[in-house]
């Protein structure tokens, strides 16, 4: 039976962090519906490239359209079997919405596989679902993750952290371990 994962996103997600695991998710067979505050089936969010060029913080340049299949309002997390975060500019005001960190606690409260990347462990931190919890995150969620309970694992951008259930990673270049963890958490085996 297909497993289904929901992924949340919102304006301003960061592209690569929507699209490539969104695509490659669609690749190994799993149903994913993507979702956002205020947002209905067929419409889109705005996404957002984050690089660094230099200065001491990431310039943020526009992406593309990502589109959206579920109807926010609608959603019933206990119809998917993982949840999937993007990060970027969204989980600052997404983490916001009610019915987001309700989402995001059913999957903690049912022990049910969740990947977030980047800052969109800014969503967990807003839930209350890390104390005790060793993740990772971009830089300068670290603080955030330690005010909410957790322990930040500070590791190389390219690599993954898991407890439990639970996958995270710093950014878009973990893109590789995060995925072939969630995979793992998920119960899918890929063989070559």
């Amino acid at each position: 039976m297909t497993k289904k994962i929901l992924m949340l996103v919102g304006d301003y997600v960061e592209d690569y962090e929507a699209m490539v695991p969104f695509q490659a998710m669609l690749s190994v067979g799993l149903a994913v519906d993507t979702t956002a505050p205020d947002r209905k089936k067929g419409e889109t969010v705005p996404t957002a490239v984050h690089d660094f060029v230099g200065d001491q913080t990431y310039k943020e340049m526009v992406g593309h359209r990502f589109g959206i299949t579920v109807n926010f309002d609608s959603v019933n997390p206990a119809d998917y079997d993982g949840l999937y975060i993007a990060g970027g500019r969204a989980p600052e005001y997404t983490r916001l919405n009610k019915k987001v960190i309700e989402i995001t606690r059913h999957f903690f409260d049912e022990n049910k596989p969740v990947a977030a990347i980047c800052h969109g462990i800014q969503i967990l931190t807003a839930a209350r679902v890390l104390k005790g919890r060793t993740l990772t995150a971009y830089p300068a969620i670290g603080p955030d993750i330690a005010l909410a309970g957790g322990i930040w694992e500070n590791v190389p951008v390219d690599q993954a952290v898991v407890d439990g259930q639970l996958v995270t990673s710093p950014a878009w270049p973990g893109h590789p371990a995060i995925l072939k963890e969630f995979y793992k958490i998920l119960g899918l085996k890929i063989s070559s």
